[in-house]
């Protein structure tokens, strides 16, 4: 038997994933790690009442499929923008909605412009479909407004993706300088303003944009400070002649009635929000002071993450970050020069904070050995 070939460029692709997933490195160890706290999951859960709202969606409406308009969040959350309800599409989280967009706009040979080193996810995307990915470096520890700009303008590129705040650096753009880039996107590009961490951010990060401008398109998720990772539910906003394009290639009936009955429960409740800010501060505290007793330097950030400044190189970094992974400690890092200088921890539990509290400096001390015998 016979089956038929591959696309020529699904041939060319690499059957690969942008993560490799603290499962895979747990099944690899033979053991679970200490600390999940690599990811940017929240440990801290879904507000209560988002639970309760799933439990009772799972034994009471598990049976049905989801409702593939997803009304009342999509009501919700208009009301919450103060945007019209065609201006909002729900997806399977911001990657799932990238995945559409790509989609929508991209194709063989046509040009995109992102970050060198921003959320990999989006490159895998354009690849899979053919896009030709033009990619400026970070200003610093920021992703650069202005060069994005100036290279979407020579390439004559469809999307721009930047996320403000960042990831993986955890820096953060004011509103105003994302409004400048707005206002300066080239004619036929649409901005595509990844605002994942947006509910971490301190007042003043998020844009002002036109509901009706048809140019940008942002994305929220409810993965991050609502804790609702697993549940794969995020959003985009924009006019709703580009909120209409996803009707004709998302997948309707992706989002189970569990997972929007507790999207929406977790809109409404602003106290768990507070709470997991809090929460975050505090973590954050706790990472900034274990970077700063080890001699390491911790990045300002503007999400549930520190990226911490190790000093040395990315050869450097990989090895701290392997050490830690050895002792335990699930953590990631940029993949990219200058940035891959830094691993980059999650905030955790208290009692990830203090593992890792204790596995940071022995993990220094095997890579300073390790890098001084080479």
């Amino acid at each position: 038997m016979t089956k038929p070939k591959l696309t020529p460029l699904a041939q060319s692709l690499p059957a690969s994933v942008p993560f490799v997933g603290p499962e895979t490195q747990e099944r690899a160890r033979g053991i679970p790690f200490t600390a999940r706290i690599g990811a940017n999951e929240s440990p801290y859960g879904p507000s209560p009442k988002a639970i309760a709202a799933m439990q009772k969606a799972a034994a009471d409406q598990a049976w049905m499929y989801g409702d593939p308009e997803a009304h009342d969040l999509k009501r919700a959350l208009a009301i919450h923008h103060q945007v019209p309800m065609e201006s909002i599409m729900i997806g399977e989280g911001i990657d799932g909605l990238l995945g559409l967009l790509v989609r929508l706009y991209v194709g063989q040979g046509d040009p995109v412009v992102t970050s060198a080193g921003a959320y990999p996810t989006f490159n895998y995307h354009v690849a899979g479909f053919g896009g030709v990915l033009h990619q400026v470096p970070y200003a610093g520890d920021h992703e650069d407004p202005v060069a994005l700009i100036e290279k979407a303008t020579q390439v004559g590129a469809k999307l721009i993706y930047i996320a403000n705040p960042d990831n993986p650096m955890g820096s953060w753009h004011k509103a105003e300088v994302i409004e400048q880039m707005i206002a300066a996107i080239p004619p036929g590009c649409l901005l595509v303003l990844d605002e994942a961490y947006i509910d971490l951010a301190p007042d003043g990060t998020a844009p002002r944009i036109d509901p009706m401008a048809d140019n940008v398109i942002r994305l929220r998720t409810f993965s991050k400070a609502h804790g609702m990772a697993g549940c794969r539910v995020g959003y985009a906003i924009s006019a709703p002649d580009v909120i209409s394009g996803f009707n004709k290639v998302r997948n309707h009936f992706g989002i189970s009635r569990i997972s929007l009955a507790g999207a929406l429960a977790a809109l409404q409740d602003e106290f768990w929000l507070s709470h997991v800010r809090a929460e975050v501060a505090t973590a954050k505290q706790s990472i900034i002071k274990a970077a700063t007793e080890n001699g390491l330097t911790a990045l300002p950030s503007a999400t549930n993450f520190v990226t911490i400044d190790c000093g040395k190189d990315g050869a450097f970094a990989k090895t701290v970050l392997d050490a830690l992974i050895a002792s335990g400690i699930f953590v990631r890092m940029p993949f990219v020069a200058p940035q891959n200088r830094c691993i980059r921890v999650s905030c955790g539990t208290p009692s990830e904070m203090t593992a890792f509290g204790g596995a940071l400096p022995l993990a220094l001390r095997s890579a300073t050995a390790a890098h001084t015998k080479n």
